[in-house]
């Protein structure tokens, strides 16, 4: 037979469990935190005329990482689309999966 404070140990373990798994499955998209950081990214992308058509650049947050996708001509604005996504307050982290478009003929 187990004790009590075992048993209650049991229990606080599942419901801190618990706890964790809602918050996760909650703010799994569309945390208002991670709403704001996404206008404020792209806000910012806004303000590089570089960044813009034909290039496409794409912002989604989740738990305050930015993934960054989409297509742009040259390494440069890749890399600026990365600094100016750091520089965001909020942001903890920045995963890069913008690709480099072909330009050839």
């Amino acid at each position: 037979m187990r004790s009590a404070p075992a048993i209650a140990g049991l229990a606080l373990a599942s419901l801190s469990g618990c706890a964790s798994y809602g918050v996760a499955r909650h703010c799994g998209r569309g945390c208002p935190a991670d709403a704001q950081i996404d206008t404020r990214v792209r806000s910012q992308l806004a303000q590089h005329p570089a960044l813009s058509a034909p290039n496409q650049v794409y912002v989604q947050s989740l738990d305050r990482v930015v993934y960054l996708s989409g297509q742009v001509t040259t390494e440069l604005q890749r890399a600026t689309a990365e600094s100016v996504a750091r520089e965001v307050a909020g942001v903890r982290r920045v995963v890069d999966n913008i690709s480099i478009g072909y330009q050839g003929r």
